[in-house]
């Protein structure tokens, strides 16, 4: 999966799943930019990065799509 299926998958995934407004507001973006980052019209920045793998608390390798694996030390 790609960055933007990914951060789909895990705002939906969350239980109780969340909007992007509130996912948004969690991390301190915009519903706009959260919605651009969903379907790959924007790229997220590394302050983004941060924000979202802190919140959904997953690596940022897996973030990326570069490892399946959601763990941090793994």
């Amino acid at each position: 999966m790609k960055f933007n299926e990914r951060l789909k998958y895990l705002r939906c995934a969350k239980i109780p799943s969340i909007t992007q407004k509130d996912l948004a507001n969690a991390i301190g973006v915009t519903q706009r930019k959260i919605s651009f980052m969903e379907t790959g019209t924007t790229e997220p920045s590394l302050s983004d990065i941060i924000a979202l793998c802190n919140y959904f608390n997953v690596s940022a390798d897996f973030l990326l799509g570069i490892s399946n694996n959601k763990n941090h030390s793994e």
